[in-house]
């Protein structure tokens, strides 16, 4: 099911939002977590109508989220100036993901500041696209992907840093902040190339804030960075950033991970 298909046919009832969640964009036990925090989004959306565009989202992935979901949205405030919504994803499980979305306008200001440097990448080629198979994750069949640079997750020789190219496949669903949501997730743990054979390591935490509120991008084409900053004890802390095909930035986000090795 393509994305667009999939947050167009949740359907609401006594409140809530629901979905069944598709084996394609499935993750090993649970849901590609780009997808339920994207569909927790699309049901606060869908929940209280009117809303300003999303400026930053807090995401707990508590548990798997596989099989018939359910979204229950709570607007927590509603203010002049920004939104708080509270979307709680239950799945077969139980509680499988928790979003804390804050939605404001822009308004003039006499603040810019920008520190974010665009990195040194050759130039995309879309005809050296990562095949997609039996061998990877489901969910990962929904992208368009160009490895920039970094290295092979489980290899043991990686880096820590890596850059990916990313569209959706579903032609429909190359603009906006909802479909930059659903791929911003889309690469593993910074640290796993670091780590020598499979091991699991899984996302626990992740904070978005937007830098755009109507990002677009030349043929849908997004970058995604992802730096380990620190691990040990078994978590490992990572900063992220998407830029757009021109690399102007449009979010900075970053993950805590649990790691079990």
């Amino acid at each position: 099911m393509r994305f667009t298909e999939l947050i167009a046919s949740m359907r609401e009832e006594g409140g809530t939002y629901h979905q069944a969640i598709p084996p394609e964009w499935s993750q090993g036990r649970t849901a590609y977590g780009g997808l339920t925090a994207s569909m927790c989004l699309a049901a606060a959306q869908n929940a209280f109508s009117g809303l300003p565009p999303l400026r930053s989202a807090q995401i707990g992935f508590v548990g798997p989220a596989a099989g018939k979901a359910v979204i229950a949205c709570e607007l927590l405030r509603q203010g002049k100036s920004t939104s708080f919504v509270a979307a709680d994803l239950r799945a077969e499980a139980g509680l499988a993901t928790r979003a804390l979305l804050v939605f404001g306008a822009a308004r003039e200001s006499k603040i810019a500041h920008l520190d974010l440097s665009p990195p040194d990448l050759p130039p995309l080629d879309p005809s050296k696209l990562l095949p997609t198979g039996s061998s990877f994750p489901a969910f990962l069949s929904q992208f368009d992907i160009h490895i920039a640079r970094g290295g092979v997750p489980f290899s043991g020789r990686g880096e820590h840093r890596s850059f990916w190219w990313v569209r959706h496949r579903d032609e429909e669903a190359r603009a906006g902040i909802l479909p930059l949501i659903a791929l911003a997730d889309i690469q593993p743990p910074a640290i796993a190339p670091v780590i020598e054979g499979p091991a699991p390591v899984s996302s626990v935490t992740w904070q978005v804030d937007l830098l755009s509120d109507d990002p677009q991008t030349e043929d849908g084409w997004y970058l995604v960075e992802t730096s380990a900053e620190w691990a040990g004890g078994g978590w490992s802390s990572q900063k992220m950033t998407v830029w757009d095909r021109s690399l102007r930035p449009v979010a900075s986000h970053r993950q805590s991970v649990v790691v079990f090795t």
